[in-house]
């Protein structure tokens, strides 16, 4: 199952994955967590590879957790954030230890999880398509889990903004916030940006890559492991709040929430 909703194409120097579960928003279920990690494992043991291109089908990047797919197995809402959060945990741990860089291409809605993976790449190019938009404050929640990444990435005005209003924003201002490396006016430059890079990489020692790598994501993965336990308890411990249960019944039932009045 996890093949048909992560795909892996290696050409050349270049693995490119691709999340293709579009029904969903390329929600993180397990089978698509469990897929994208093993991708990532045959890209960085297959010996042409120099970097690894994250991209996906849709016009949604990630949507993150699939709580509804893992409500549907059983799962109590607080066994589906715990889940949910542990997973990501590990997918973003695992891309920020890979020893070859990751390319974030983007082209479509990025919501929750979804900034945690771009958090995670090296590099990231977002095209006219994309939106962002971190709306969890709104929810009762807050952006614990994908914050491992994101504040290291982000400036502090903009996570002292985002973080809290919930508003969207283009990818102009997401390469402006950090979110993302740099926007590409077109699909056709959305493809040349990344073309670039794969070409600049492909000149790269897999030695050079790896070690230049690790010293790039030193500070981050030095936070990542400081604050993850913390950080995945506190969003588990959230999910399973009143507020935030009356956040998501509010979004689900498309009205607002109570602490919203009345125009």
């Amino acid at each position: 199952m996890t093949d048909e909703l992560v795909h892996l194409d290696v050409a050349g120097t270049t693995a490119t994955i691709t999340l293709d579960s579009p029904s969903n928003r390329n929600a993180l279920s397990t089978d698509l967590v469990s897929g994208l990690l093993g991708h990532l494992q045959t890209a960085a043991a297959t010996a042409s590879v120099r970097c690894v291109v994250l991209t996906h089908t849709g016009g949604t990047f990630c949507a993150g957790a699939d709580l509804a797919g893992a409500l549907k197995t059983g799962m109590s809402p607080d066994e589906a954030s715990a889940a949910g959060a542990q997973g990501l945990v590990r997918l973003m741990r695992a891309m920020l230890e890979l020893p070859i860089p990751v390319i974030g291409r983007v082209d479509g809605h990025v919501r929750a999880g979804g900034f945690g993976l771009l958090g995670a790449c090296d590099m990231v190019v977002a095209g006219p398509s994309s939106t962002f938009a971190l709306t969890e404050a709104r929810l009762g929640l807050a952006p614990s889990v994908i914050s491992l990444t994101l504040l290291s990435r982000m400036t502090s005005r903009a996570v002292s903004r985002y973080f809290v209003t919930g508003e969207k924003f283009g990818a102009q201002e997401a390469a402006a916030a950090g979110v993302i490396t740099v926007a590409a006016d077109s699909p056709p430059d959305l493809d040349a940006r990344v073309a670039g890079w794969v070409s600049d990489l492909a000149a790269g020692s897999p030695q050079g890559l790896r070690e230049s790598k690790r010293l790039a994501t030193a500070a981050i993965r030095e936070e990542f492991d400081r604050w993850a336990d913390e950080r995945a308890a506190h969003s588990a411990a959230l999910f399973s709040s009143e507020e935030a249960r009356e956040g998501m019944a509010s979004f689900l039932q498309k009205r607002p929430p109570r602490w919203v009045s009345a125009p």
